[in-house]
């Protein structure tokens, strides 16, 4: 009976031996795997960049005229005349003038809605402070948020519903004179 106890015994032993080799192949091929994933992560890491900011991503945006806008007092006196770009699509209304880093006091961009009705804008993304100019259906000024904080989620929203905002650089209508009742016309 002993003899058969020690076989049985020597058959365990050689199967627990195996199954030990079987773990510790796997365990190294683990750690193999591991190391050379380290190889190739590691260095890549280090290499990449900062983080970008927006400004980064994006390359200055051309001031493109397409047509002129005239802002006039209640009795129709024209006060001044600049160039614009029109934001007549959904991107463009989007986009406005985000990522810009500068503008002409004789430019301006005009927003055309669909609807009329209260609107609302933000200031994310813009490197320029702007006085926004929300313009009704018969082409009148009903609000003015002057020097608006740049890179800001601030809302700025018209107190009567509009059709139509134009942005222009801060201070603009300080110096030429634009108040609510204003009205304003394009080509």
């Amino acid at each position: 009976m002993k003899k058969s106890n020690i076989k049985s015994k020597k058959i365990e032993s050689s199967g627990g031996s195996a199954a030990r080799k079987s773990l510790i192949a796997k365990v190294g091929i683990g750690v193999l795997i591991l190391a050379m994933i380290a190889l190739f992560i590691v260095p890549n890491v280090m290499k990449a960049p900062a983080t970008t900011s927006p400004d980064d991503s994006f390359d200055e945006v051309p001031f493109t005229k397409e047509g002129t806008v005239t802002i006039s007092d209640s009795t129709g006196k024209p006060k001044i005349t600049i160039d614009a770009e029109f934001a007549d699509t959904e991107y463009d209304r989007q986009r406005g003038l985000m990522f810009r880093r500068s503008m002409l006091e004789s430019q301006g961009m005009l927003f055309f809605f669909p609807l009329e009705e209260m609107q609302s804008f933000w200031m994310r993304n813009t490197y320029i402070s702007l006085d926004m100019l929300f313009i009704d259906a018969n082409k009148r000024v009903v609000t003015i948020h002057r020097n608006t904080k740049t890179l800001s989620d601030q809302s700025y929203p018209s107190t009567k519903p509009a059709k139509y905002v134009l942005e222009v650089v801060a201070g603009f209508c300080d110096k030429h004179g634009v108040v609510e009742g204003d009205v304003v016309g394009w080509k």
